[in-house]
């Protein structure tokens, strides 16, 4: 046999005359084997169960507690009973509670309800998404002093719920309606003004780090040929940054249809200016038991907006959220 060196092994060197022999692989013992199903061995049902099964057990319990609600209130929409004899398959399905919503005598404007609430959430998140993008291209873009106290003065704003502005909401709101009564209390326009002015913080954060993202040359390829920062904002930035747009609006308009306790002190008075959410909480009020079937009829229909649009955007969710959650 030759006398040349073999080619020296990982973890092992070269050897006249002789290849390296790989590591023997540690034996298994009989009880992990069978915890975890190798070399051919029966799995057992108790290894298989404090491997995997406790987590299909967790993920059945979370699907449970998430879906039951909405079982509860689809079961109610379509069922002839009112909410103490309610089961979760109605005895007879039926569209009663629509009609006694929509078209029966003495029937809620729920139509009118809906029609403002697509109002103030189109508008809210349309505005939001325009406002927060360009607080974004200026903090991202652009350097000028008081740049960094005005992030986090933004940040910090958030901190504080809109709670505790209520009371202050509320007499400005009254005082504004003495001078401007298209914009003032009891109105949607009013309450639109009032969403807007929230509408920066978090959501410019979010926008700043996804513009962050975009590279630089590309601003200044267009500034080379000529763009000024409206033109590179317009027609380079917004088209990118595409995905938190979607994100932003996502969040601004479901944030309003779900927002309750504002709209109730601004529009409570006028039920015609009402959203879907304060009216059916008005209406309801009236007898929990009776209504509650039209109550849950209601509550559906505000939903299908909310889906769909979700349904929609949501292949622009993970980039949107994910992209600008790093510096880079």
């Amino acid at each position: 046999m030759s006398d040349e060196l073999v080619p020296e092994v990982v973890g092992k060197p070269a050897v006249a005359g002789a290849v390296a022999e790989a590591s023997p692989v540690p034996p298994v013992s009989p009880e992990r084997a069978a915890f975890r199903g190798v070399s051919g061995t029966k799995r057992t049902t108790k290894g298989w169960f404090l491997d995997t099964g406790w987590r299909h057990l967790v993920g059945l319990a979370v699907v449970v507690f998430a879906l039951f609600p909405v079982l509860w209130v689809l079961s109610a929409a379509f069922s002839t009973t009112g909410l103490n004899s309610q089961s979760m398959v109605p005895e007879e399905v039926s569209l009663d509670n629509f009609r006694a919503l929509m078209t029966d005598d003495n029937h809620p404007p729920f139509l009118t309800w809906m029609r403002n609430s697509m109002l103030v959430g189109a508008i809210t998140s349309i505005v939001t998404v325009f406002l927060c993008a360009l607080a974004a291209y200026a903090f991202s873009r652009l350097r000028f002093k008081g740049r960094r106290p005005g992030m986090t003065f933004l940040l910090l704003v958030q901190m504080f719920p809109n709670l505790l502005a209520l009371t202050a909401l509320f007499l400005f709101m009254d005082r504004v309606a003495k001078s401007f009564p298209a914009f003032g209390l009891g109105t949607t326009w009013g309450l639109i003004l009032i969403y807007l002015g929230g509408a920066l913080g978090v959501n410019t954060w979010l926008m700043k780090g996804f513009f962050d993202s975009i590279p630089r040359e590309l601003d200044e390829a267009a500034k080379v040929d000529g763009a000024t920062h409206a033109q590179i904002f317009f027609k380079v930035i917004l088209p990118l940054a595409a995905p938190v747009l979607a994100v932003i609006a996502l969040l601004s308009f479901v944030a309003s249809q779900s927002e309750f306790i504002i709209a109730d002190v601004i529009l409570g008075q006028n039920d015609q200016q009402r959203t879907a959410a304060v009216g059916l909480s008005r209406f309801i009020l009236a007898g929990f038991d009776s209504r509650w079937g039209p109550f849950a009829a209601g509550s559906l229909i505000v939903a299908l907006p909310v889906v769909i649009l979700w349904l929609f955007l949501q292949r622009f969710v993970v980039t949107g959220l994910t992209a600008g959650a790093v510096k880079g």
